[in-house]
């Protein structure tokens, strides 16, 4: 929980480098996704290295985690340390875009971001284990949008008539088959609960007052003027069975959009890499649930 430098030498190693790569991308992750993403056949040794390399400022860990309940019996949640943005200055000679929309600075919100960053990072690391598919982050998107949302400095918001949507996370995968491919482009939305969802009055924020964005973006095809993306699904996860209920009740089949996918996910079971978001079902309302892997 708290840094405690000896001094002891630090020779980096090509895991080293792999671990702060996975941090550059994104802002928050746990220790048992930094070994799926930098490998090792000892899990105990790779939580070993990830205390020297924190006790020795290669690394980051938030204080918020420490106020979850059961936080020390729950894998460490990491951020990039001073030292390893050193390195991979050296190494790379420029800063790794992020693949998330976090900023550098303290979350108010550290449960919403560190969900986010297990989403994503869940679906990377599964699309990595089949040789279809390919995943598409945030910074290649950028890389081919329209030059007038590549010079913004809020890329993310995507203009809508009551104002913007930032999305949660964005994402592309690619499917490959036979020489060819297709794409599915994706806007990831983690609701905890927190944003109620109806409001009696307009203007007020909600849930469905974020759809109904959605459906403006979809039906304008904003998605392809602004970021130059030729689809775009609708992705939410929500950590709580009832409130899937209500949006799916309060949806029903008359509001029915096959670009509107949702999935129940347990918190606690996202502190290791879920990747039943990318292979098992989502599901959607009215309609048959729909995996995204295929």
């Amino acid at each position: 929980m708290y840094r405690m430098r000896t001094g002891k030498r630090i020779e980096i190693t090509a895991r080293d480098i792999a671990i702060f790569r996975a941090l550059a991308r994104y802002r928050y992750v746990r220790s048992t996704y930094l070994h799926a993403f930098a490998g090792g056949l000892s899990e105990t040794r790779f939580k070993e290295r990830l205390g020297d390399l924190f006790h020795e400022g290669f690394i980051d860990r938030p204080e918020r985690q420490w106020e979850f309940a059961g936080a020390r019996y729950m894998p460490a949640v990491c951020e990039i340390g001073e030292r390893a943005e050193r390195v991979l200055a050296e190494l790379d000679g420029h800063k790794i875009d992020a693949s998330t929309f976090l900023a550098a600075s303290a979350h108010r919100q550290f449960a919403h971001s560190l969900l986010i960053c297990e989403c994503l990072a869940s679906i990377e690391l599964a699309v990595a284990t089949k040789p279809d598919l390919r995943f598409i982050p945030w910074p290649e998107i950028m890389g081919r949008a329209p030059q007038s949302t590549r010079t913004s400095a809020t890329s993310f918001r995507i203009p809508v008539t009551s104002g913007a949507v930032i999305p949660d996370g964005f994402f592309g995968l690619e499917y490959r088959s036979e020489g060819k491919s297709a794409y599915r482009f994706f806007a990831l939305e983690v609701d905890r609960g927190t944003m109620p969802v109806m409001r009696s009055r307009e203007g007020q924020t909600s849930y469905f007052g974020k759809i109904a964005a959605y459906r403006e973006i979809i039906a304008r095809k904003l998605h392809k003027s602004h970021l130059g993306v030729p689809n775009l699904f609708v992705l939410t996860v929500t950590t709580d069975p009832q409130r899937l209920s209500d949006i799916l009740a309060k949806l029903g089949p008359h509001e029915s959009n096959p670009l509107f996918l949702f999935k129940i996910v347990d918190a606690r079971a996202l502190t290791m890499p879920a990747p039943g978001l990318l292979t098992e079902p989502w599901e959607r309302a009215g309609l048959p649930p729909l995996r995204i892997d295929e």
